[in-house]
Formats: structure tokens, C-alpha cells, sequence
């Protein structure tokens, strides 16, 4: 089966069964790691925790690019 083939067959799948595909093919690409993806849990729990608390509060995404962008 050709690139072209196989892309045009994916694309025609359901959504779900499209996800499941893109995301098989990213951990293909990227193996997931147990203990790094252990401790990314523990820091995003810490974060929410602190969110919910009212110790840190979010920023829009658009003020975080903005930053960005200023800082370049």
C-alpha cells in the first residue's frame, strides 16, 4: 500500500477510530516513559491543587503568547 493510499484510507475512518490511530502513531514515534510521565501526573495534580486553592491563578493563553511574542 502507497503513503497516499494509506493517509486517504486513515482519513475516511470514524473520528474515534481515527484518534486511536494518530495517537498509536505518536507513541511510535515517542515511547512513553513510565517514570517521566509519572511525575508530569504529580506536577499537574500540584498545579490544580494550587489553582483550586487560589495560591496561583491561570493566564489566557492569549496573555502567555503575547509574552511570548514581546520577549522576541
Amino acid at each position: 500500500m502507497k503513503t497516499k493510499d494509506l493517509i486517504a484510507e486513515a482519513v475516511s475512518l470514524p473520528i474515534e477510530e481515527r484518534t486511536l490511530v494518530v495517537d498509536s502513531y505518536l507513541r511510535s514515534l515517542n515511547t512513553p516513559e513510565l517514570e517521566i510521565d509519572t511525575k508530569w501526573a504529580l506536577v499537574a495534580k500540584h498545579r490544580l491543587q494550587q489553582l483550586r486553592s487560589g495560591e496561583i491563578t491561570a493566564v489566557s493563553s492569549d496573555e502567555v503568547f503575547k509574552k511570548i511574542e514581546a520577549r522576541f
